[in-house]
């Protein structure tokens, strides 16, 4: 209950200090700076400037809620605005940024949509393209946040989500909280599709790409046959590295993007991509893959990208007894109001799609806060 308790709890050293004064040098871990208990305090609430170095204390966290949303891209954001605008006691959950999942796309990628239909808030985002860059959008979503002073909890994980009588227990690496109602928000970036191949966790193997300078003048190799593999195909290109894509269809997905497709095939019929249709991968081994199909061969390699696309992770909605359709993957839930059968807990963005992720994306997941908060404010 009393401020002094609660320095001993952050330090976690109970026996060594006793006055308030010595638990606040404590904290701020100078104590050959600051003299008196104001100075202690002013450093301890702003990021101040000591030797070159920047000391901040996290905000301290409350353990009650009305809503706790799980997930700051722009689907909890969104419902992080409308929460606000409602006078809701809320916070927003994420293991890493603002945008952290954007942040982590290719680094030359750009978007599909135009500026006006990633907006949230009533914020413009103005960009200097006609598509925005993955720069402009994590700029924009955490300007956003700032603007509106969102409650965002970042780098903290939730590790649990347990139906109460009240509401909601949520377990988090930095706490227990409770919450009347929840909104799960986590998307679909980090859980890759499965890809069992033997040699699939060799360390030349990724999930995930990010730039390609430094696989210039090297054998790469591809899988996969919609955006994310074709993009990375023709950004490893250009940085000239070697490429062969490696897909199990008969062609490229109907789905890639229409300014992209005719590059790539430009490419390959030039020769300077070699595509492999009606192909997989089936073993892995150290420098080389063994493909078989239409074409058996052993490929030399440097690097291998698997981007055969993600899925939901849906651990968190099933500890709280959420129904997942066996079908698409994806969370049990009212259209309408975006409810799953737990009462009280809801889920928004593209989590909601499960597998079929180009079902919901930005433009429309978007929409979900309003419709999110306009239903729990009815109860």
């Amino acid at each position: 209950k009393s401020d002094h308790q609660l320095k001993i709890q952050m330090i976690g050293r109970r026996d060594r200090f006793k006055s308030d004064h010595q638990l606040t040098i404590q904290m701020v871990g100078r104590r050959d700076r600051f003299k008196s208990d104001h100075q202690l305090s002013v450093l301890l609430t702003k990021r101040i400037r000591v030797s070159g170095f920047f000391i901040c204390m996290p905000k301290p966290v409350k353990t009650t809620y009305d809503l706790v949303i799980i997930g700051a891209g722009p689907a909890g954001l969104a419902c992080a605005i409308e929460a606000s605008k409602a006078g809701l006691d809320y916070c927003v959950f994420d293991q890493g940024s603002v945008a952290d999942a954007i942040r982590r796309f290719p680094v030359q990628m750009t978007f599909f949509s135009t500026p006006d239909l990633l907006q949230l808030g009533n914020i413009p985002f103005i960009s200097s393209g006609f598509r925005p860059s993955r720069s402009e959008t994590v700029k924009y979503y955490q300007s956003v946040s700032s603007t509106y002073r969102l409650e965002v909890i970042r780098n903290a994980r939730v590790t649990g989500l347990t139906k109460t009588a009240r509401g909601f227990q949520i377990a988090s690496s930095i706490g227990f909280l409770s919450a009347s109602r929840v909104v799960v928000a986590t998307g679909y970036f980090d859980t890759p599709n499965p890809f069992e191949v033997p040699g699939a966790d060799l360390p030349n193997v990724y999930r995930y790409y990010d730039e390609g300078f430094r696989y210039a003048g090297l054998e790469v190799a591809v899988v996969g046959g919609k955006n994310s593999a074709v993009e990375t195909a023709l950004d490893l290109y250009r940085h000239g590295a070697k490429v062969t894509m490696i897909h199990r269809g008969e062609r490229l997905s109907e789905g890639v993007k229409y300014w992209i497709l005719p590059d790539l095939e430009n490419r390959i019929k030039a020769g300077e991509i070699t595509a492999l249709f009606q192909t997989r991968v089936r073993r892995i081994r150290p420098g080389v893959l063994e493909v078989e199909g239409r074409t058996h061969a052993e490929i030399p390699f440097a690097a291998l990208f698997v981007m055969i696309g993600y899925r939901p992770e849906t651990a968190l909605l099933e500890q709280a007894g959420v129904s997942i359709d066996p079908d698409t993957l994806g969370p049990v839930h009212d259209p309408a109001t975006m409810e799953t059968n737990v009462g009280g807990l809801y889920v928004a963005g593209s989590l909601a799609a499960g597998k079929y992720n180009n079902k919901i994306f930005i433009e429309n997941g978007r929409l979900h806060g309003a419709m999110i908060v306009s239903a729990l404010l009815k109860k």
